[in-house]
């Protein structure tokens, strides 16, 4: 699957819109299916939930589920819930959800993956959080100045 490297699979979820990925990661509980089922309730795509297989091509890290859990998604309280996958998907960001953004205006920050930098996002607490992501999906964030 790999080109230029070794395959690893990560405790995350991923969900996708537009080509572009976008990469949970957090302790058990953080909610990274809490935050991949709002994405998705804006329009994003599931690429994989629980566990994500992590890739490098010479350009990108791409992210796919494992055969097993494609198209599945945990909803707490629920159960597991089918849904439209899609991927292999370029990663765009990632997201750590398990520290919190104290700044308004955010540092930009990088986190390396296979020895790749892809642009890393903290959580932040507030209602608009998914909808702030999904716009980052869709049009990016402003570039440094």
């Amino acid at each position: 699957m790999s080109e230029t490297g070794p395959d690893t699979i990560l405790h995350a979820s991923c969900v996708a819109f537009s080509g572009r990925g976008l990469l949970f990661l957090g302790a058990s509980g953080s909610g990274k299916s809490g935050l991949a089922l709002a994405l998705m309730a804006l329009g994003g795509d599931l690429v994989a939930d629980d566990r994500v297989i992590l890739s490098k091509t010479e350009k990108a890290i791409i992210a796919t589920a494992p055969a097993p859990i494609d198209g599945l998604i945990e909803a707490r309280g629920i159960g597991l819930l089918q849904a439209r996958s899609c991927g292999p998907v370029p990663l765009a960001c990632v997201v750590d959800l398990d520290q919190t953004e104290t700044e308004r205006m955010p540092p930009y920050r990088e986190i390396i993956l296979l020895g790749q930098s892809v642009t890393l996002l903290l959580k932040v607490e507030t209602p608009h959080f998914a909808a702030a992501l999904m716009q980052y999906l869709k049009e990016g964030r402003q570039p440094e100045r």
